[in-house]
């Protein structure tokens, strides 16, 4: 099983959950999260907004998947997410195991 962390543009965002939602995955989770990196001196205005410091609103969307499907929901975040333009956020992919799954037959203590 994998995770996939994705930070999407915010305007992105309801088009990335909608084509995700055609997929087979685990659990999904949505976050509005805050932060920077390269555009951080390139911005200083994001949809209207001025902003007095380089954090910029994104959306984090984190995805367990079975590893079969890993790729098919990297390619789809990738080809939706994606502007072409700086900030357009990042995806991480990290190895995970189900803590449950290992102690099913185990009492829990008292």
């Amino acid at each position: 099983m994998k995770q996939i962390v994705a930070i999407v543009k915010p305007f992105l965002a309801e088009k990335v959950l909608t084509k995700l939602s055609e997929l087979s995955f685990e659990h999904l989770e949505v976050m509005v999260v805050k932060g920077y990196s390269r555009q951080k001196s390139y911005l200083d205005r994001y949809a209207g907004n001025e902003y007095s410091t380089a954090f910029l609103p994104k959306i984090q969307i984190t995805i367990w998947a079975q590893d079969e499907m890993v790729e098919l929901l990297l390619r789809t975040l990738v080809v939706t997410a994606r502007t072409g333009r700086i900030g357009d956020g990042k995806i991480l992919v990290s190895p995970v195991s189900q803590y449950f799954d290992h102690f099913k037959e185990e009492e829990p203590p008292k």
